[in-house]
């Protein structure tokens, strides 16, 4: 019985009691849930007003700035692209008037040897009879990578190297060549052939085969002192063991190009010691 008459004596659970003591020295007791709830709300909803508000103002004052700049930035490209516009033009008009002296120099008495010199350093352009040899990888070899094409000897990978292609064009100067190309690229008594990961470079300009190699000379007797020579017989065990393919074939006439770049280089007269007095 005492239970029951504290039960009813105390209907009301002393934490609600409480809750709702807070509550009304808050001033929120007679506020409903839902209200305040909303009042919430609407507060949130101000306060993202406000900060999107904000952001457009600062977008609307940065707008101009970003503007200005970006204006500025393509007239200095325009600027930029002129400016290498006129050194382009500077450069062919400079080779222009290059060439033309040099042909009016080869023009005076004498100058059928600068001709010759020119044309055996590889400085003008050239053509005549001659060979054309295409030189290329083994098949299926680029599809399983390979490696570097830098070797200084045998590598079973199927794919022809640096040293390959400078023995290559090493025996086609010993066997008469007169001027050679590799993909366009014009020989020279300086030209170095070297490798790269997975390019062959002809004076640091990557190639990419099948390698064409052209040469001018006698087109029958070339291709077979070539064939028959050292190195034309290394080809032939690159082409047996290896896997290489080529194929030589004559030509009445190639045409091999100018040398893109060439190192001057000039002499000056030692002066004469003078004998002890």
């Amino acid at each position: 019985m005492s239970l029951l008459t504290h039960v009813m004596d105390h209907s009301l659970d002393e934490g609600y009691a409480e809750a709702s003591a807070r509550r009304e020295a808050d001033g929120t007791a007679g506020l409903p849930r839902s209200l305040k709830a909303k009042l919430g709300l609407a507060a949130g909803l101000v306060l993202a007003a406000l900060v999107v508000t904000l952001g457009a103002a600062e977008a609307r004052m940065a707008a101009p700035v970003l503007a200005k700049e970006r204006h500025e930035l393509i007239d200095r490209v325009e600027r930029a692209d002129q400016r290498a516009d006129g050194l382009e033009r500077d450069i062919e008009r400079l080779r222009t008037n290059v060439a033309d002296r040099q042909r009016a120099a080869l023009k005076q008495p004498g100058g059928g040897q600068g001709e010759l010199v020119a044309l055996l350093a590889g400085a003008t352009e050239v053509r005549g009879p001659g060979i054309k040899l295409v030189v290329d990888d083994a098949k299926g070899s680029s599809s399983n990578g390979g490696g570097p094409r830098e070797s200084s000897g045998f590598s079973d990978t199927g794919r022809l190297r640096d040293r390959d292609m400078q023995k290559i064009v090493n025996g086609l100067w010993q066997s008469g060549a007169e001027a050679v190309s590799i993909n366009g690229q014009r020989l020279t008594e300086l030209s170095a052939i070297r490798a790269a990961g997975d390019a062959i470079l002809v004076d640091n300009k990557p190639l990419v085969p099948p390698y064409e190699v052209l040469a001018v000379g006698d087109k029958k007797r070339l291709g077979t002192a070539f064939q028959d020579s050292a190195d034309g017989q290394y080809l032939h065990v690159l082409q047996e063991s290896y896997g290489i393919r080529s194929t030589l074939s004559a030509q009445d006439e190639v045409r091999l190009p100018a040398a893109s770049s060439l190192t001057v280089r000039t002499a000056t007269a030692a002066e004469q010691q003078k004998g002890a007095s």
